[in-house]
């Protein structure tokens, strides 16, 4: 990863984020809020809920039964716990004007490596990345609850720049939230933060990654 630099490969490595680059948000506010009216529940017990454990769970330290006992299943419920669940999961798709596309260009192309640096549930991790066949392109899934961080923790980045043995000029990072571009800047990562597949393939081909 710390070889000689080329003209056709500006980084050693190219990160993405998953929601909101590639695919829609697994378990954001409208994924949410669209539960609260399926399910009929109290939405701001359930956002106060979310907000005490959903890092826990992003990070690894809680499973996903863990996590429903304190959201949802802290009292009797006329649906289960699958039935909910199978609901999280059907609220990822892939997202309008997704990078997918750019993505498989680059992995056709084979020039550089290729990650996710994503924050996710183990499980809503696991889901997406089968379901979307995500891994034919990532040949690293650097995912929050794997690392036991999260975006915009600084650690998070230095830790994947530690796995990855990449120096961070030599890394891209692909975002959609501005704090978290933060980050990865703070860090000495070049970082985009992605607002569409047009304006992106323009600074990917300014950057000569494309």
């Amino acid at each position: 990863m710390r070889g000689k630099e080329t003209p056709m490969s500006p980084f050693d490595v190219i990160l993405f984020d998953v929601g909101g680059v590639l695919l829609t948000n697994g378990w954001d506010h409208a994924e949410r809020a669209a539960a609260v009216e399926r399910f009929q529940l109290d939405a701001q017990e359930l956002e106060t809920r979310h907000a005490e454990v959903a890092g826990a769970w992003e990070r690894g330290e809680i499973d996903r039964d863990q996590y429903l006992d304190v959201v949802v299943f802290y009292e009797p419920r006329s649906f289960s716990r699958d039935e909910f669940f199978d609901f999280i999961l059907a609220q990822s798709h892939v997202l309008p004007d997704s990078a997918l596309p750019i993505l498989a260009v680059l992995s056709e192309a084979n020039h550089t490596m290729l990650g996710a640096l994503n924050n996710e549930a183990r499980e809503t991790n696991e889901f997406r990345f089968g379901k979307f066949e995500l891994r034919r392109y990532f040949k690293v899934a650097l995912s929050s609850c794997y690392l036991g961080l999260r975006k915009p923790e600084p650690a998070i980045y230095r830790r994947a720049l530690d796995i990855l043995g990449s120096r961070p000029h030599r890394t891209l990072f692909i975002d959609d939230r501005e704090e978290n571009v933060v980050g990865a800047k703070a860090e000495g990562i070049k970082a985009i933060r992605f607002t569409g597949a047009d304006a992106l393939k323009k600074e990917l081909q300014q950057l000569r990654v494309l």
